[in-house]
């Protein structure tokens, strides 16, 4: 897309004649309309088109779910409540013979405001079950919590490694493959076609706002068309391989996998629900996605233009662009408007999370018959009053939970992809210019 040539100002009117000639656009930014002579006028096809945006998909989405995994699960993860009453443990009787970690806690007398330790499961537990059950039966609550809790970025990635193996970091590879490749494909080649093809219906505005549409349009497409593998993707990587704190023996060995269980979970959705609940979080990707795809792509189509425009002021930088070049333009450019567009549109991002992960109580279960008698579940109301219901209990910190690890995928994630992109279809650009050269 960037291409600068040193030339005369007759020569500069042939290139403005050969690209309008060729379908393009020369009312764009300047880094679309300073081309070279020879290129230009050879577009090439939409395959071209979608092998480059493959190119891009297979490399991001190998180096940066891992980031991904540790956004959803740092997202997803319970938050303890600001009003527990901590000041009861300073009142605690003498003499309660808990000398270890807590393996399972319950309330002494019921409603009493401290709890006790025990290793077994007695209801109510008498003192000599607490002398008699072995420390070793269960785990410690302590240190499950702390296995399960992430701090940090760091934190989780450190944890999921050392606790569920290192190829957890990888978890979800599979359906983001088969998820970002169809997606980018038609989000890349949908705001190709809306930017630059003269029948496209924003040809007639203000180029300075068609990136800021055509970015968003094209998401909207790209998002209908992968939503329920995008759930899929979201609720497996919130799962966790460490058994439930309550599991023992038999039944956390014959606990499922993460895979199959997240499986079963989506078919018993569409058993219930149909195959549209699939589609369940369409709307909260929409409310993440389409804004920081516009805001992407008008930050991206500005800084380019703030580069090629620096290249012009100095006649050292204005040569014959190459591979280098394009991908540097590119690179610094995505990296520098992915960050900034991730950061803005964060608070969409944590609430589309947590209301994917959500799991709603069955009407026969205890809570389900106590939630139909009250008001809807945070995570079942509309996204701004779910996201104002988390800026009340959390502050602002809550809205941008898991920033650092979206902006640190996100960001390189944006750079690698339009580099590889933009490299790949002058590649692309200069074979059939061969071709035609040859012929």
């Amino acid at each position: 897309m960037s291409f600068v040539v040193q030339g005369k100002p007759d020569e500069d009117k042939d290139i403005q004649s050969a690209s309008k000639e060729a379908g393009g656009q020369v009312n764009g930014q300047p880094h679309d309309r300073i081309s070279l002579r020879r290129h230009e006028a050879v577009e090439i096809t939409a395959v071209q088109r979608m092998l480059s945006a493959t190119s891009g998909s297979l490399l991001t989405s190998l180096l940066v779910t891992p980031l991904d995994v540790v956004r959803v699960r740092l997202q997803s993860q319970p938050v303890l409540s600001s009003t527990a009453n901590t000041l009861a443990f300073n009142n605690l009787p003498p003499n309660l013979g808990v000398s270890s970690c807590c393996r399972e806690v319950f309330w002494v007398n019921n409603n009493a405001n401290f709890c006790m330790a025990t290793t077994s499961t007695p209801h109510p537990p008498t003192l000599s079950a607490l002398s008699q059950t072995s420390s070793l039966s269960l785990p410690c609550a302590a240190e499950e919590t702390s296995r399960r809790i992430f701090t940090s970025t760091y934190d989780g990635l450190k944890k999921i490694a050392r606790n569920e193996g290192l190829t957890t970091l990888w978890r979800g590879l599979s359906p983001t493959l088969a998820m970002v490749i169809p997606a980018n494909v038609i989000y890349f080649t949908g705001y190709d076609w809306l930017r630059y093809n003269p029948s496209s219906p924003l040809s007639t505005l203000s180029p300075a706002y068609i990136p800021l549409i055509a970015g968003s349009v094209a998401r909207i497409g790209a998002s209908t068309a992968i939503s329920p593998l995008e759930m899929f993707r979201t609720r497996l990587q919130a799962s966790s391989s460490l058994p439930p704190s309550s599991s023992t023996g038999a039944a956390a060995a014959v606990r499922r996998s993460p895979f199959t269980e997240t499986l079963a979970g989506i078919g018993h959705m569409v058993q219930k629900s149909g195959y549209t609940s699939l589609w369940r979080g369409l709307t909260l990707t929409l409310w993440r996605d389409v804004p920081f795809s516009g805001l992407y792509w008008w930050g991206y189509e500005s800084v380019r233009s703030q580069l090629t425009a620096a290249r012009e002021r100095h006649p050292a930088l204005t040569v014959e662009t190459t591979h280098g070049t394009t991908f540097n333009d590119s690179f610094l450019a995505g990296l520098l408007s992915g960050a900034a567009a991730s950061i803005i549109t964060m608070p969409f991002d944590v609430g589309k999370t947590r209301q994917q992960v959500y799991k709603r109580p069955a009407p026969g279960t205890e809570e389900g018959v106590k939630k139909g008698a009250r008001r809807l579940a945070p995570e079942e109301r509309s996204m701004p009053r779910f996201l104002w219901h988390i800026f009340k209990e959390e502050g602002v910190g809550g809205l941008f939970t898991g920033c650092a690890a979206r902006v640190l995928k996100v960001a390189p994630a944006c750079a690698i992809m339009i580099s590889s992109y933009e490299v790949g279809k002058v590649v692309f650009r200069r074979r059939n210019e061969r071709a035609r050269d040859a012929a």
